[in-house]
C-alpha cells in the first residue's frame, strides 16, 4: 500500500509540474499602473526608429538596445510591448498627448525637462563627442564650434550643448540625417553620444567624418526612460522592473551586444 501512494505521489507531482505555469514576471502591473496606461495590457513606447544602436531597423525588424531593454521591462510588469515610431522633435509632444506611456530613445534628464516630465533611474551613462567632415581644420577641439554650424535635432541636449558653446544650430530629423549634412558641407559637425557614434563608424568605416573629444566641456548625460508627470505608479513600477533587469545581469548583457561594453554603469 505504501509502495502504491510512494507512486501514486510521484505521478500526481509530476502532473503538477507538468501542468504549472513557467516563472513569471514578479512585477505584474497593479490596478493603479493599470489605470495609468493608455491601453489596458500593453506598454507603449515611443522611439524614432533610426538611431542605433538603440533603436533601428534591421532586416525588417525593429531591434536595438532601448527596443531590448523596452521588451524586457514589458515583460516584468506582464504587459505587450508596442513600439511608436516618430521623429526625435515628436517625442516630447506625442507624450503630451498620451501617443505612448513611455519614451525610450537616448532621453538625457536635464532640469528643464524634469520639472514637466518623470524620469525612471538611468540605464545609460553616456558621453558625447563632435563628429567634423575630415580634412576640416577649422575644427580641432570642442571649443572651436563657437559660431559655427551644427546639425542637431533642435530639442535634444546635444543642441543645448552646442548652443552653450557658442554654435547655432542647422536643424536635422535625426542622427544620420546629421551626419548627412556634415559630410555635405551643409554644417560644421553634429554632437551625439560615443556609443552612437561607435556604431556607426563599425556599420560604415569608410564614413567621412572624424571623431573629436568632448573632454571636459560635455559632462556625462544620464539616460532613462521619460514618462508623463501624472504617471507616478508607472514610473515606479517600471523602476522596479528595472532594478531587477540590473541585478539580474539582463542590462549588462544587452548593452555588451549592442555597444561592446557595460553602459549601465557610472
Amino acid at each position: 500500500m505504501k509502495k502504491l501512494l510512494g507512486i501514486f505521489g510521484a505521478a500526481a507531482a509530476a502532473l503538477l509540474l507538468a501542468v504549472a505555469p513557467a516563472t513569471t514576471p514578479t512585477h505584474a502591473a497593479s490596478k493603479a499602473v493599470t489605470a495609468e496606461l493608455n491601453k489596458k495590457g500593453t506598454l507603449q513606447i515611443g522611439l524614432e526608429g533610426t538611431y542605433q544602436p538603440y533603436g533601428y531597423h534591421e532586416n525588417g525588424k525593429l531591434t536595438g538596445y532601448e527596443v531590448e531593454v523596452g521588451r524586457a521591462v514589458a515583460k516584468k510588469l506582464k504587459l505587450k510591448p508596442v513600439f511608436v515610431e516618430t521623429q526625435f522633435d515628436s517625442l516630447i509632444a506625442g507624450l503630451n498627448v498620451n501617443k505612448y506611456d513611455l519614451v525610450l530613445n537616448d532621453m538625457a534628464i536635464t532640469k528643464q525637462r524634469k520639472a514637466k516630465y518623470r524620469f525612471t533611474t538611468p540605464y545609460i551613462y553616456s558621453k558625447s563627442e563632435l563628429a567634423v567632415k575630415k580634412g576640416n581644420t577649422a575644427i580641432k577641439k570642442i571649443t572651436d564650434i563657437k559660431g559655427k554650424k551644427m546639425a542637431q535635432t533642435t530639442s535634444s541636449n546635444n543642441a543645448t550643448d552646442a548652443r552653450r558653446l557658442g554654435a547655432t544650430i542647422t536643424s536635422s530629423t535625426g542622427f544620420e540625417q546629421s551626419i548627412e549634412l556634415v559630410e555635405q558641407g551643409r554644417a560644421d559637425g553634429t554632437i551625439n553620444s560615443v556609443e552612437a557614434f561607435g556604431a556607426y563608424m563599425k556599420q560604415k568605416p569608410n564614413a567621412k567624418i572624424k571623431l573629436i573629444s568632448g573632454g571636459s566641456k560635455l559632462e556625462t548625460q544620464e539616460i532613462a526612460g521619460m514618462l508623463n508627470k501624472k504617471d507616478k505608479h508607472l514610473t515606479k513600477s517600471v523602476n522596479k522592473a528595472l532594478k531587477s533587469l540590473r541585478k539580474d545581469g539582463t542590462l549588462k548583457k544587452i548593452s555588451q551586444k549592442y555597444f561592446g561594453t557595460d553602459v549601465t554603469k557610472k
